[in-house]
């Protein structure tokens, strides 16, 4: 059997199913979910729920779910347990990245980022693709499924938004997989969902990292400040790393209670997702991707002494991160 029959036989005795985006979903992620309702619909269960924590503060993926009208719920507003399945897309560790305590074990998942082996019922996870949607692009063919022209949509923009708008490391699949939807997307809806990139919060997170930049050598860390985006970190380190010089970036900010992270990096001798999880795991959760990355620390772990409110918490979490990551970045001594 086909790894999309599989899916097929994990879904078709199921009457509900909750899927779980991870927090503050992206394209990638919310296109995904989508093509699994899609098939879970095919598969006969009547009922799916779209669920996800944290927030969609960037202004792109905010149109990304009006303009394709995706039915969303908060995970607060759902108890996972009233259905009979839960699956993970573009996600895979129970507790990492999600709302949802440990103890939720999907049994369901499909995700393309490295990490510790999954258990569950059906199980994908392709470390050598580029982006979750290029998977479910592949169980549609494999399934003998057109997507409707709102599903080829979402999965043409989530495969330029991952990978292909940044040519950052994708696989020979996502061209193919672009090319394979491309006739059925409304390019209208795409246009409109390009020209609502950036938000004024977002523009004044990018100028600030400007204004913060530290470099050393082609390395730099940069902060935010306090924003209410968690999507302005990765668009000013996508920015930052267009520097002359410039092959490896990391933006951190305050959002909430937390200290987010957000890191890039083109050079081949760097895994900065390893990297991220050297200089940080210890604080909180990091790690990701080869060229991509993100990590979440508690203001109560880096700044104990430091009121959340406190004037001089961003100086205090200024003294302390930016060292860790550089250090974290130097190669080991041999022995």
């Amino acid at each position: 059997m086909s790894r999309a029959a599989d899916l097929v036989a994990a879904l078709e005795d199921r009457d509900s199913l909750a899927i779980v985006c991870h927090d503050n979903p992206d394209p990638d992620c919310l296109a995904s979910a989508l093509a699994l309702e899609a098939i879970a619909r095919e598969a006969g269960v009547d009922e799916v729920a779209i669920a996800y924590g944290g927030e969609i503060s960037h202004q792109q993926n905010r149109a990304f779910v009006a303009l394709l009208e995706v039915s969303l719920r908060a995970l607060a507003e759902i108890d996972v347990d009233d259905y009979d399945a839960i699956a993970f897309v573009d996600h895979s560790r129970p507790g990492a990245n999600t709302e949802l305590p440990a103890t939720v074990r999907p049994e369901i998942v499909v995700d393309h980022h490295p990490g510790d082996s999954v258990e569950g019922e059906f199980a994908d996870v392709r470390v050598d693709y580029g982006a979750t949607a290029t998977i479910f692009v592949d169980y549609l063919e494999e399934l003998g499924l057109e997507p409707t022209s709102r599903l080829a949509s979402a999965l043409l923009f989530a495969l330029h938004r991952e990978r292909l708008d940044f040519v950052r490391n994708p696989s020979a699949r996502e061209y193919e997989a672009a090319l394979d939807v491309f006739p059925n997307a409304d390019l209208e809806v795409l246009n409109q969902l390009y020209g609502s990139a950036f938000s004024a919060a977002t523009l004044d997170a990018i100028g600030r990292a400007i204004a913060t930049r530290q470099r050393r050598e082609s390395s730099m860390v940069a902060t935010v400040g306090r924003t209410p985006e968690t999507d302005a970190l990765p668009q000013a380190a996508d920015y930052l790393l267009n520097l002359e010089g410039v092959d490896t970036v990391l933006v951190y900010g305050v959002v909430g209670d937390a200290i987010r992270l957000s890191a890039r990096s083109i050079d081949p001798a760097i895994h900065i997702g390893e990297a991220l999880a050297d200089g940080f795991d210890d604080l909180g959760s990091a790690g990701g991707h080869h060229d991509m990355a993100g990590g979440r620390i508690e203001l109560s772990t880096i700044a104990p002494d430091v009121a959340p409110d406190a004037r001089d918490l961003l100086t205090v979490v200024g003294s302390r991160l930016p060292e860790r990551f550089f250090a974290a970045l130097e190669p080991e001594d041999e022995e």
